[in-house]
């Protein structure tokens, strides 16, 4: 990943003829927020998501396999906005990886980036994924396509997110470990278990992996120190996170995972190591 301009095998759109889509990222972004709802977004568009797509949809960890969904709920062009029915029931990771795939398709080197937002709950950082892509001159900048709805209403441009509101994990990470940063206010705030400081390495640990090519399920984990809680954390693990979070480098990652998945519980997966033929 040394351009962040080459589809990796979970960013691959496979066969995708890219030929009608914009160049553009913010018309991408909104592309891609037309194409997807948040299975927790429901409520936001008054549409009782079908219990089998919220169980199912976002444990699709290739780009492929979310086209797929797509093409059998409808047959508009991506280019189009479709009705809640007709959309791909994900998270944010798959917001952001979709938003990755198609910049890359279209000449724009991007990459996924798994931290914390400041602008979900007030004093929380809140367990997100963002985009983040080149800019000509070199510098990069984050996109949320999935906060362009207008009923988040966050104070600022989403097709160019300020640094101190979403947070990327290894600067979460610091800062909790020079006390800076309280690690029970990290995580997801609906849900008490998941949160800490044991979160957060997790999330670092998965942006890192999403560095060095290998986009991530926000419920993978790999290694034979799978923390859940604070307390399993052992000097070890911190010292080791700490480099981790210093260096800034690529992690390795086995060819299979544990997936942690949200409604079907437990299971290892064997991930792709290349895409599949034609």
């Amino acid at each position: 990943m040394d351009d962040y301009l080459s589809q990796t095998v979970f960013s691959d759109p496979g066969h995708l003829d890219v030929d009608a889509l914009p160049a553009d990222p913010g018309q991408l972004a909104s592309l891609v927020r037309g194409l997807i709802i948040h299975r927790l977004e429901g409520p936001r568009f008054g549409h009782d998501i079908p219990r089998d797509r919220l169980h199912e949809d976002a444990e699709s960890r290739y780009v492929t396999e979310i086209l797929r969904i797509l093409r059998e709920r409808g047959d508009a062009p991506l280019t189009e906005e479709r009705a809640p029915h007709e959309r791909f029931v994900g998270t944010c990771r798959d917001f952001s990886l979709l938003l990755c795939s198609l910049l890359r398709a279209t000449g724009t080197p991007s990459r996924v980036r798994g931290g914390f937002a400041t602008y979900f709950v007030e004093g929380f950082l809140e367990d997100h994924w963002v985009t983040e892509y080149r800019l000509p001159d070199g510098s990069w900048r984050l996109v949320d396509p999935q906060v362009l709805h207008p009923s988040y209403g966050v104070p600022f441009d989403p097709l160019d997110v300020p640094r101190d509101r979403f947070l990327v994990a290894a600067e979460v990470w610091r800062g909790c470990r020079e006390g800076r940063i309280d690690p029970a206010r990290c995580g997801f705030h609906a849900v008490d278990r998941l949160r800490g400081l044991w979160l957060v390495r997790a999330r670092l640990l998965q942006d890192l992996a999403s560095l060095g090519g290998v986009e991530p399920l926000p419920w993978d984990g790999w290694g034979p120190r799978q923390v859940q809680d604070d307390a399993d954390l052992t000097a070890e693990d911190l010292a080791l996170t700490d480099a981790a979070a210093r260096d800034g480098g690529p992690v390795s990652v086995p060819g299979t995972i544990t997936s942690y998945t949200t409604y079907t519980g437990i299971r290892h997966v064997t991930l792709r190591r290349s895409s599949p033929p034609a």
